[in-house]
């Protein structure tokens, strides 16, 4: 009898030390792994993470989907918001394919099947659960990834479509007649309803087409046939410094 009690005092109470085993057992199997797997490793999880539950998720969830231990996520990101610019740039600025604007600016093309090709190769990247969800998600929280990527699309995309849309219709250059806003506007939302498929899809749980590319096919012939003659009533000053606009090229191509 002496003897049990010595040993009933001697061992621990029943997990007593089962949580404290377990963050040795998750901190030696994070350190087991090569840093840039690791790296690689909370990056992938957390574009995963912050898609599904917005950028409001706490960190502290995340590193128990990860399996580590708070602090050794801090380790690799000093802050969530290192971790929020990290996504941003493996999901937005890594997936920008400058073929893109190889094909708005190729001249040899006509421009309606520029811009039909491009928006196919376009849609094929955002029109993915995780880029749309933290898109929406970080447009509500106020970030300023919206912006940069606004920015980044503005300047590269929408701007040239309407300087390459002057030139294939015989209208002023932006040098003679600077682009006006609703000549942009118009560019931007042939951009934003593309997009809004997404939307539809990943945020609002809505079936879409099956065949975008057709989609697409049909959004800018409906695009070009209504937007010399729009942008002409829009901005005064091109009709002024234009002669008679020519009909686009590449029309039937496109159809």
């Amino acid at each position: 009898m002496a003897t049990q009690r010595k040993a009933a005092r001697a061992a621990p109470a029943h997990g007593s030390r089962k949580k404290p085993a377990r963050k040795r057992a998750a901190a030696q199997r994070a350190v087991r792994l090569p840093r840039a797997e690791r790296e690689r490793h909370i990056v992938d999880e957390a574009i995963k993470f912050f898609a599904e539950v917005g950028f409001g998720g706490d960190t502290r969830e995340l590193a128990k989907r990860l399996k580590v231990t708070h602090p050794l996520l801090f380790r690799y990101f000093p802050s969530k918001d290192a971790l929020i610019e990290r996504v941003y740039q493996e999901v937005y600025v890594g997936r920008w394919n400058p073929g893109w604007e190889r094909i708005i600016a190729d001249r040899a093309i006509p421009i309606r099947t520029r811009m039909v090709e491009f928006y196919k190769l376009y849609a094929r990247t955002i029109l993915a659960y995780e880029w749309v969800r933290l898109f929406m998600f970080s447009g509500l929280k106020g970030a300023d990834m919206n912006r940069r990527w606004f920015a980044l699309v503005g300047e590269r995309i929408v701007a040239p479509l309407c300087r390459e849309i002057r030139a294939a219709c015989g209208l002023p250059p932006p040098s003679q007649v600077p682009l006006a806003e609703k000549e942009l506007e118009l560019v931007w939302g042939v951009n934003s309803r593309v997009f809004y498929l997404g939307v539809r899809k990943f945020v609002y749980g809505m079936q879409v087409p099956a065949d975008i590319d057709a989609l697409i096919e049909a959004e800018v012939d409906t695009f070009f046939d209504g937007f010399v003659a729009t942008v002409m009533r829009a901005v005064p000053a091109l009709a002024s410094a234009s002669a008679r606009p020519k009909r686009v090229r590449g029309l039937a191509a496109a159809r």
